[in-house]
């Protein structure tokens, strides 16, 4: 029998999970994710894989982690753990676990757990929507994840939505990510009533005036960003992951702020929550090729 064994590499936490032929889970852990320091990551990989694979005897092994590795160096890019920047991630773990192991990032590895055994089954392709700490996006097309020519297919969060509009770390103005990401949503708020608070408040307190300006804008912003993901890639769904996909007026008023701005007469791409959560990652780590 051939195990399964996915990794998720996360900023805060780093689950693992074991899963045999038939996608039943065998083990599962979570420990806190060592911050900002790389060795002590890829010890902390390396000793959790070999716990669970003590009693086993044929595996495969999937990580799923912030950034993405690049075709012309090997190294991450891209990613918001930052200690993993320019660092040779697969090469060392499998130097260190002696195993042939598959990379992707976490908005991949959420679309492809999703399309294979959540809200994605039944649709051949699926655009997996990451809406966090962070903006990401995959592809899912009939099971099989499209990571692109250079590892960045499914990049919405990097999409120009406003010409000169607010800076990003990525050296860009006017991305997707710094309108609709948590933070920038934060950061808004805090513009806009003077108040410093989470989302979890924000959502709880905009019913004002000035609430419902920045819920507005919002919508406004969510609506052509998703759309204009429909209008390129026309998926048969799209599905809605982290930490913003529990905000519940998304699948009522945001559904209608997209259908709006899609470039079609006919508008019915199904909108659709996670079922999987913030197990997603590990998942889709584990279903890795």
């Amino acid at each position: 029998m051939l195990y399964k064994i996915g990794v998720d590499l996360g900023g805060t936490k780093t689950e693992i999970i074991v899963l045999d032929e038939n996608l039943n889970i065998l083990e599962r852990k979570r420990v806190p994710t060592p911050q900002n320091d790389y060795n002590e990551i890829i010890h902390t990989i390396e000793t959790l894989v070999s716990d669970v694979s003590e009693n086993i005897s044929d595996f495969s092994l999937g990580i799923c982690c912030p950034g993405a590795i690049s075709k012309q160096t090997g190294l991450i890019k891209n990613s918001n753990t930052q200690c993993l920047i320019g660092k040779s991630l697969k090469k060392d773990l499998e130097n260190k676990i002696q195993k042939n192991i598959s990379i992707e990032n976490d908005a991949n590895c959420f679309a492809l757990s999703e399309s294979k055994i959540g809200a994605g089954v039944n649709f051949n392709l699926i655009f997996g929507v990451i809406m966090g700490t962070g903006v990401g996006g995959g592809i899912v097309i009939n099971d099989v994840l499209h990571s692109g020519r250079t590892n960045i297919a499914g990049e919405w969060g990097h999409h120009t939505l406003h010409q000169n509009g607010n800076s990003c770390y990525c050296g860009k103005s006017g991305c997707v990510e710094t309108y609709i990401s948590g933070p920038s949503l934060e950061k808004r708020w805090s513009q806009l009533t003077g108040f410093t608070q989470s989302m979890p408040e924000i959502i709880r307190n905009f019913d004002n005036n000035i609430g419902r300006q920045w819920k507005e804008e919002f919508l406004e912003n969510f609506g052509y960003g998703i759309a204009n993901v429909i209008d390129i890639l026309d998926p048969d769904a799209i599905i809605l992951g982290g930490g913003l996909s529990n905000i519940d007026f998304l699948y009522t008023e945001g559904v209608n702020s997209i259908y709006s701005k899609v470039f079609s007469d006919i508008v019915e791409t199904p909108i659709l929550k996670n079922k999987l959560g913030d197990s997603s990652g590990v998942f889709g780590a584990a279903l890795l090729d």
